[in-house]
């Protein structure tokens, strides 16, 4: 139906640009030549029919229009149909992907989190690293850590992607502090490495470890951090309780995830569940839930004193077309790497999606901080 109906649109304006404006033109250009022939020879020569050329181009603008719509129907059709549903190892191995392609780290820089530019700042007014920078302390001050007095502590990073954070929480809290990251990603864990060495941050340590099933010991770390790895873990609940596990009476928890709005409060419509299946599906989610729910995990651990929570989603929803727009100013990632073009196109695709869903108030951005009971 949106096709026939801007095709037709398409034809009548066609229709009407070449009846008033090519015509005249044409029949004036034919009775000219006609008239000069007649001046200078004797031979009749044949006049150009003046429908033809405009009853051209209002079938070619048709079919050229119609091509383009129907060209865009299919591009929203595939790019609609998820391509990287949660399974057994897909985090993984989506992630050793990324770390090997390049783009991803290339794009994002070494910190794949969303950037604080506070509730006003325009992503034009902030670089995407310096955004990401300001989150870490931003959040870090959320969880009330501070070097001056947590520089001896030991500090776990779950889900450290690339070791952007891991390093960055490393260099801020001094040498006296030791990190210990960890990811699903081999492949992550050892370009976090690399970097770790060439930006000479021995007091980091990266692993591969599951953070459902964590082999430290009970009460081995003085602050669990977890920023954007929530959103991959198919057991929510063990997810909490390992790191309330861990982490030392008196030591600090904080978290940052993206979450679904609590449906408890305004249920989810039909539209609400297909855009949540979608993203989901795309980047690999096996389920959101909302800080609410989180909080809820938190204190039945019984482990915690008091959690808080907030929302960010208006300090770092810019993060999210800001990339967009920083992958059209910048081609060369998927120029050097063509085969990478479409998966490129598919991730701007969900970012957008994205967005739209924490505009309109879908998803969150979940902020938990609490510290753990010392009796």
């Amino acid at each position: 139906m949106l096709i026939r109906r801007v095709t037709s649109i398409v034809f009548s304006a066609l229709l009407a640009t070449n009846v008033s404006g090519f015509a005249p033109h044409i029949q004036q250009s034919a009775r000219t030549h006609h008239a000069d022939a007649q001046s200078t020879s004797s031979t009749q020569l044949p006049m150009v029919s003046t429908s033809i050329v405009p009853k051209l181009a209002i079938k070619v603008g048709v079919v050229a229009a119609s091509a383009a719509l129907a060209g865009t129907g299919l591009v929203k059709f595939v790019l609609d149909k998820p391509s990287r549903t949660y399974g057994e190892g897909t985090v993984a191995q989506e992630y050793d992907e990324w770390a090997e392609e390049g783009i991803l780290e290339y794009y994002w820089g070494e910190h794949i989190h969303l950037g604080y530019y506070g509730p006003d700042v325009n992503y034009r007014n902030k670089p995407l690293q310096e955004a990401q920078f300001a989150f870490i302390d931003e959040m870090m001050k959320f969880g009330g850590i501070d070097p001056a007095i947590d520089g001896n502590a030991k500090v776990l990073d779950v889900g450290c992607g690339f070791g952007g954070t891991s390093r960055y929480l490393a260099r801020a809290l001094g040498p006296n502090s030791t990190v210990t990251a960890i990811t699903l990603s081999p492949k992550q864990v050892e370009r976090a490495t690399e970097l770790a060495k060439e930006q000479n941050t021995p007091n980091v340590n990266f692993m591969v470890e599951d953070a459902l099933a964590m082999s430290f010991p009970d009460n081995s770390f003085d602050i669990v951090w977890a920023c954007e790895s929530g959103e991959h873990m198919p057991d929510k609940k063990k997810y909490i309780e390992q790191m309330m596990r861990v982490l030392k009476p008196g030591g600090k928890f904080v978290m940052a995830t993206w979450c679904q709005r609590d449906d408890r409060e305004i249920p989810f419509d039909k539209r609400d569940k297909r855009d949540l299946q979608y993203l989901y599906e795309e980047w690999s989610h096996p389920y959101f839930i909302s800080k609410e729910a989180y909080a809820e995990l938190i204190d039945e651990t019984g482990m915690m004193n008091s959690v808080t929570t907030a929302n960010w989603v208006n300090e770092t929803i810019t993060t999210w077309r800001h990339t967009i727009v920083k992958g059209i100013k910048d081609p060369r990632g998927w120029i050097f790497k063509p085969k990478t073009y479409f998966k490129c196109i598919r991730d701007a695709y969900c970012l957008e999606r994205m967005h739209r869903g924490f505009k309109r108030g879908l998803m969150e951005y979940g902020m938990l901080t609490a510290t753990k009971k010392t009796e």
